[in-house]
């Protein structure tokens, strides 16, 4: 039963459940060796903690919420409230570093908030077809897995700052992959049941994603200041879900005069400025 009320609060449930999973996460990134060897690695000694494991686990307990959000939702709904976890995660980190939010980035959320609610409430976003044909989806996934592959080949040859934005945005495009993904396998599930997520590739290139994802996040955490790689990753996937959600599921926003399409593009470059801002302020 389609409903965005609905939808909104489990994406909101969601976002708060992920941010406090990325404060979890982030503390424990920069303590993580990187000497070279298996178990030097940053991933073998995030995961070898047992806070990490704590902080996944609330991700994937986030996830679940998007996923019910989905549901109920259209992606162009759901996305954008997931940005929000940027919002809860400021006053998380700031008590769990026991300080205070100044006012600057208490402006920033707020802006943050209006420009979603402006995406959501004016875009109006109209649904598509959550389980298109294979052939709409090759030339994204084609394009999609050259592009990150070469973004994530440049990364291993660049200064340690410009690895982390890199991989940032390689960890984003995939989680923005990710995004969309889940939506189409949320439909299968409803209209077709575990047999029909089992026989379809959705679920598979869900699982892969979602994996990748994981990964590709842990070495961008650990290969520099996390004020670089966070902006980044947090940007890139709502944009790449947005432009997915348009290329391939065929949602779009229902705006019809130039005043709204303004206000829509602001709305849009105030989330961008506003995420990066404020995802830099919260590590």
């Amino acid at each position: 039963m389609p409903s965005n009320f609905i939808a909104v609060l489990f994406a909101l449930s969601s976002a708060l459940t992920i941010a406090w999973g990325t404060v979890v996460r982030h503390r424990i990134a920069g303590s993580a060796p990187d000497d070279g060897t298996i178990k030097g690695s940053p991933l073998w000694a995030a995961i070898s903690r047992p806070l990490w494991w704590a902080g996944t686990g609330t991700a994937l307990i986030g996830y679940g919420l998007q996923v019910i959000a989905l549901g109920f939702g259209t992606l162009l709904v759901v996305q954008p409230i997931l940005v929000l976890s940027l919002m809860f995660t400021l006053p998380l980190a700031a008590w769990y570093d026991k300080r205070h939010i100044n006012p600057r980035e208490m402006a920033w959320a707020a802006i943050l908030t209006v420009a979603v609610g402006v995406l959501v409430i004016l875009g109006r976003p109209a649904a598509g077809d959550p389980q298109p044909p294979l052939g709409r989806w090759l030339p994204a996934l084609i394009i999609g897995a050259v592009l990150m592959i070469l973004i994530d080949r440049v990364a291993q040859y660049r200064p340690r700052n410009q690895k982390a934005l890199l991989l940032g945005i390689v960890t984003g495009a995939l989680f923005g992959y990710v995004a969309v993904i889940s939506k189409s396998v949320v439909d299968i599930f409803i209209q077709d049941g575990i047999p029909g997520l089992i026989f379809n590739w959705e679920l598979w290139g869900l699982i892969l994603g979602a994996t990748l994802g994981t990964i590709v996040q842990q070495y961008s955490f650990n290969a520099g200041a996390l004020r670089t790689s966070l902006p980044a990753m947090t940007i890139t996937e709502p944009l790449v879900a947005f432009t997915l959600g348009y290329l391939v599921l065929g949602e779009k926003f229902t705006v019809d005069t130039t005043l709204g399409w303004l206000s829509m593009g602001l709305a849009l470059i105030a989330m961008i400025i506003s995420t990066v801002i404020l995802s830099r302020r919260s590590v």
